[in-house]
């Protein structure tokens, strides 16, 4: 799934006063992690990630590992913030533009 600039915009928007509802640390993407990040994303359809590990690089990689496990697509990333978008089929809670 690919967005619009607008449809970016958009969602940066709703994420900015969202707080992190996963947090990835030193243990790194687990089963336990991975699990809770997407049934976080299918309910929320749109959640703030915190990565606190390593430098940038890795901290990159973990993120492309997890937009890559849940399918979801990378809105923004601010420093070890990530916001991240997948839609729900089933219970569509965001109305992109």
């Amino acid at each position: 799934m690919t967005l619009s600039e607008s449809q970016k915009k958009y969602l940066r928007g709703l994420g900015h006063a969202l707080n992190p509802v996963v947090m990835v640390g030193d243990a790194g993407l687990t089963a336990t992690l991975l699990a809770e990040f997407n049934s976080s994303l299918e309910h929320h359809e749109l959640i703030k990630v915190r990565v606190k590990v390593g430098d940038r690089e890795v901290r990159n990689d973990i993120i492309g590992k997890l937009c890559d496990e849940g399918s979801a697509v990378l809105v923004q990333r601010v420093g070890n913030m990530a916001l991240m978008y997948r839609e729900n089929t089933d219970k569509k809670k965001i109305r992109l533009p």
